[in-house]
């Protein structure tokens, strides 16, 4: 594992009019690894992972990401970090209801100038990957909850990105369907060498991670898993 983290909050503070959402958070993420935020609804967590993925900018402190000042950037390279280097995952998929499941996975990389043809290949690959390589012609509206957040996770991780934030990715389904998702999830991200930023309040979705940060009212504290 590399010295230096690829990932880095740095005392954040965050405020939603007089509620305070983080409160002095730090914490640190190394390629390569697993990082479960954990906490009771309400506690910061998705706050923090919004920030660390540049979708939200914090009062003060500061982001760094592969060395560079995530919170200096402006949104235009933020966004194309997120197309490029960085991964999503929504606790309901959030998937184009009008493409079928092959073009949404392939959608990031079409969107970043790859050839129809190209996309459409790897997509179908990491859909296998993924043991849905069947669903590739169907639209997201006609396959269950358990297939169609593995279509998710095989579009964040179609462009090979170097961190993957995943917000309660399990969250939505029941715990036969949440424990393949992430088994299939946790396994495609190490064999590609990227990093998993996790939001759960589920200890045995925690368990598949190699550290856990506990946030509470805005504050965090690390812990490392005994293996």
């Amino acid at each position: 594992m590399a010295t230096e983290p690829l990932l880095v909050a740095e005392n954040l503070h965050l405020r939603f009019g007089t509620t305070v959402a983080l409160d002095s958070a730090s914490v640190a993420v190394h390629a390569g690894e697993v990082l479960a935020l954990m906490g009771p609804s309400g506690s910061g967590k998705s706050t923090l992972l919004h920030c660390l993925a540049g979708i939200l900018h914090p009062d003060a402190g500061r982001v760094t990401y592969a060395g560079r000042d995530l919170t200096a950037m402006h949104d235009s390279e933020r966004s194309a970090l997120r197309r490029t280097e960085l991964g999503l995952v929504f606790q309901f998929g959030q998937l184009v209801p009008e493409l079928t499941c092959l073009e949404n996975v392939a959608l990031p990389l079409r969107l970043n100038g790859a050839p129809r043809r190209a996309a459409l290949r790897s997509a179908a690959a990491w859909l296998e990957r993924l043991e849905v390589s069947d669903v590739a012609g169907k639209r997201p509206g006609q396959v269950s909850g358990g297939q169609g957040q593995r279509v998710a996770v095989a579009r964040s991780l179609v462009t090979r990105p170097r961190v993957v934030f995943a917000d309660e990715p399990t969250g939505a389904l029941d715990s036969l369907n949440g424990e393949r998702v992430m088994q299939l999830f946790v396994a495609a991200a190490r064999e590609t060498g990227a990093a998993v930023v996790l939001v759960t309040h589920e200890a045995r979705v925690a368990a598949y991670s190699d550290h856990e940060a506990v946030v509470r009212d805005g504050r965090v504290r690390t812990m490392e898993h005994v293996r």
